[in-house]
């Protein structure tokens, strides 16, 4: 195998710092961490699971703001160097395709992704229950809703930055009315972000103890020479609660539905004391990446106890080289590839 490379744009203005000499893991945490801590704006008590993306020489996020009066919605915010924010407090109000109002009665753990010339946002909304909301902007001052993509209930929904054989594709994670225990990441195709249908199971939970009662996908998968790089999270319970860790998985370039290979130990679980003490504590959930295909340089944004957003680093080919090393697909995954 050659060099492991980033198949995308260059981006020489993201963050980054260099991997600690006792570092034993591929992915390392940002010195500095969290970037965002308790009350950023009047109205928000907490922001995390968030997501961030280059634009206009800069940095613009989608930030899953919890309000004091409990309600999540999403805000806006600009950087210079995608670590620093501006986050307006005012929350993102959308219209719909005629141009009238069309706000969510809430709106969480967002999605963010560029594809050709438009920047969609994915993220759970009420919709008769916990579903998919889908969104769509080209200037980050208008937004506006586009229909829901699937029934409820459904969360984590995630784009991938182009369209595959001429469709868009999603990952979402089905469940119930319940907490989510169906547990399992499908895929999903559509000619036109409208008419969605082909699902496919692709992961399913299990295969440890950090993954055993669900999983769900995180950033939009990262396309690579050895094929779609797909951050995850996976949920255990334990006597004191949810435990979230997050792991990688590398899908089939051509066919995403099949797993190439998927990491058999956790990347990250919590540890640090903002990752393990919080609203909700031991959780580290990935939303976001920044990347430069030029050095290979991944930075992961990623949620801290539901308060903080953090950010973690990686270098592909040395990632994609341990998963590759450090596999165990299980029996229930690409189960429905054709």
């Amino acid at each position: 195998m050659g060099k492991v490379t980033i198949i995308g744009e260059n981006l020489p203005n993201m963050p980054w710092q260099e991997k600690p000499e006792d570092c034993k893991s591929v992915v390392w945490r940002h010195r500095e961490n969290p970037i965002i801590d308790w009350e950023p704006t009047e109205k928000s008590s907490r922001i995390f699971n968030s997501a961030v993306i280059p634009y206009q020489n800069e940095f613009v996020g989608i930030f899953r703001s919890d309000h004091k009066d409990g309600i999540p919605q999403l805000h806006f915010g600009r950087s210079k160097d995608a670590l620093h924010w501006e986050i307006e407090n005012e929350e993102i109000h959308w219209v719909d395709q005629s141009g009238k109002p069309y706000d969510p009665v809430y709106a969480y753990d967002p999605r963010l992704i560029k594809i050709e010339n438009k920047y969609y946002i994915e993220w759970c909304t009420d919709f008769g229950g916990a579903a998919l909301g889908l969104g769509v902007t080209e200037d980050f001052k208008t937004f506006t809703r586009l229909e829901n993509p699937f029934i409820p209930f459904n969360r984590n929904g995630v784009l991938f930055p182009r369209k595959v054989n001429g469709n868009f594709l999603m990952l979402s994670r089905p469940s119930d009315s319940g907490h989510t225990p169906f547990g399992d990441i499908f895929l999903s195709e559509s000619p036109d972000l409208i008419y969605w249908g082909k699902h496919r199971r692709v992961m399913t939970k299990g295969g440890g103890w950090w993954q055993n009662l669900k999983i769900g996908s995180g950033p939009a998968p990262i396309e690579t020479s050895e094929g779609w790089l797909l951050f995850y999270h996976g949920v255990c319970g334990t006597c004191n609660g949810y435990v979230y860790s997050f792991g990688a998985a590398i899908l089939d370039s051509n066919h995403p539905s099949k797993v190439l290979y998927r990491t058999r130990d956790y990347l990250m679980t919590p540890q640090k004391e903002y990752e393990t003490t919080g609203f909700v504590p031991n959780v580290v959930f990935p939303c976001s990446t920044l990347c430069d295909a030029a050095t290979g340089r991944i930075a992961i944004y990623y949620g801290s106890a539901d308060t903080y957003v953090s950010v973690a680093y990686a270098e592909v080919d040395e990632l994609v080289r341990y998963i590759k090393a450090n596999s165990r697909l299980l029996d229930g995954d690409s189960i429905e590839y054709r």
